[in-house]
């Protein structure tokens, strides 16, 4: 069983995963959707975003881009991570996600690793 969580701003994937309204989580049984839900995370930090999704049992998270100091927190909680995915709804990544055709952006995920600290 899969649980991915993807975070909403105005209807759509958030631009940055830390600044959106609500996550958007599916729970994800072989080849269809199980089970969804919202939740709004009442976290002060966004370097506590990555252990608390951990905990709600999230195994990948889709998002466009993502703050490069809590990509290895992640990596950290063996959760998966689509990062550079445009800018879609929640049923458009479903889609994409169920068909397998849901792939990370390598020059997204080259811009966030090269930005200067």
């Amino acid at each position: 069983m899969k649980r991915l969580a993807i975070p909403i701003a105005e209807g759509k994937l958030s631009e940055f995963f830390g600044q959106c309204s609500y996550f958007e989580i599916f729970e994800i049984d072989k080849a269809y959707v199980k089970s969804s839900r919202i939740d709004f995370p009442q976290l002060k930090d966004i370097i506590q975003l990555p252990e608390w999704i951990a905990s709600i049992g999230i195994t990948d998270v889709v998002t466009f881009k993502i703050d490069k100091r809590i990509v290895n927190l992640f990596g950290n909680h063996k959760i998966n991570l689509f990062i550079g995915i445009r800018k879609i709804t929640s049923n458009e990544i479903i889609k994409k996600y169920l068909e397998g055709t849901l792939i990370s952006d390598e020059s997204i995920i080259s811009e966030i690793t090269s930005e200067r600290e």
